[in-house]
């Protein structure tokens, strides 16, 4: 369960611009641009492509997307949770490392160097997206607060989302090219964000400028400025660097599976709770927010979408780098997962 977490972000990655680029939509499936084109040119329209079944088969296409998506992250971490259960060592420490240190910050270069991002989308979009996550980071640090829980360890995680493994598949078949353009144009905003705030809040705060020194953070900012730029770097380099990068989705989702293996408690019944909350935060904000931007349709749905996706698996392997409470992140994780199984088509269908 933990695993579905893992789906975390693409921006985490390659690994998701893998499945979108290559696979498009699942098949069978139409985006809802596609199937309200299809309802308009027919000539019985008005009998037979209602709203409300067009809003059904997307609402179905979103639960079969969101299962073929989590699938593979389910299977990675049972071979984590039956490892420990075999009885083999897994260095978590070793493993961790070599994740956030080295994979994780070659998928994030790479993801946003290779990110294609249409300049029309890069207004009004990107300053809800702003304003959003603006929004949610007071709130949640709020809530935080409220509850009397640790910001190294909650913060980031009820603030940022899976929009890249999750929230741009989604998008892409929810409402084709067009919403995959919204969708990579926010996954932007909130990777920057959570790659620099985010993980200087997981480590504890101090001298920002200290913060340039980790891996993630370099990496983001060198990428937001090859993006920025439109530079590419030489085809060896990029492949070394994809290479690399395509490990860390892997190890962080196995390592996932090694956590819940291991003895202590899952706190559940808190992470159903916070689960529950992050929702309840991020969606009243981002629908509000996407109004008062007068945003598109598409633009609108997409905006409440990614801001709703679950908790990203990389909160679980900040917290285990930085000594935060990575079980209980790890029960975030799977838990807001499973719910977004059933949430996510929801929140999408009362967009539409």
């Amino acid at each position: 369960m933990i695993l579905v977490g893992m789906l975390v972000a693409r921006l985490h990655s390659c690994f998701f611009f893998h499945i979108v680029r290559n696979n498009g939509f699942p098949h069978g499936h139409q985006s809802l641009t596609s199937l309200q084109a299809e309802s308009h040119a027919s000539p019985d329209n008005q009998n037979f492509y209602k709203l409300g079944p067009i809003r059904g088969r997307v609402f179905l296409g979103v639960v079969l997307t969101v299962g073929e998506i989590v699938a593979p992250v389910f299977a990675l971490a049972l071979i984590g949770f039956f490892w420990i259960k075999s009885g083999f060592e897994y260095p978590i420490r070793f493993v961790t490392q070599i994740a956030m240190m080295l994979g994780v910050p070659c998928l994030i270069f790479t993801a946003l160097m290779g990110t294609e991002i249409e300049p029309s989308a890069l207004t009004e979009v990107s300053l809800a997206a702003v304003a959003v996550y603006g929004a949610i980071t007071i709130a949640t640090f709020l809530l935080v607060r409220l509850l009397r829980l640790s910001s190294r360890t909650y913060l980031a995680p009820l603030t940022f989302g899976n929009t890249g493994n999750l929230g741009l598949p989604l998008a892409l078949f929810a409402f084709g090219d067009a919403g995959l353009g919204y969708a990579v144009v926010i996954f932007a905003v909130m990777a920057v964000w959570a790659f620099t705030f985010g993980v200087w809040v997981v480590a504890g705060g101090g001298n920002p400028i200290n913060m340039l020194k980790e891996p993630m953070v370099a990496a983001t900012l060198l990428g937001i400025l090859f993006l920025s730029q439109g530079w590419q770097t030489p085809t060896f380099l990029t492949n070394t660097l994809e290479l690399i990068g395509q490990t860390a989705i892997p190890l962080m989702l196995i390592t996932l599976g090694v956590a819940v293996a291991q003895p202590q408690r899952l706190a559940i019944g808190r992470a159903v709770g916070l689960s529950t909350l992050k929702l309840a935060i991020c969606f009243p904000l981002a629908w509000y927010i996407g109004q008062q931007f007068a945003l598109d349709n598409v633009a609108f749905a997409v905006l409440v979408l990614q801001a709703c996706t679950p908790v990203a698996v990389t909160s679980y392997l900040l917290c285990e780098k930085y000594g935060g409470d990575a079980n209980s992140v790890a029960s975030l994780v799977v838990i807001s997962t499973l719910i977004s199984v059933i949430s996510l088509p929801i929140l999408l269908a009362a967009t539409l």
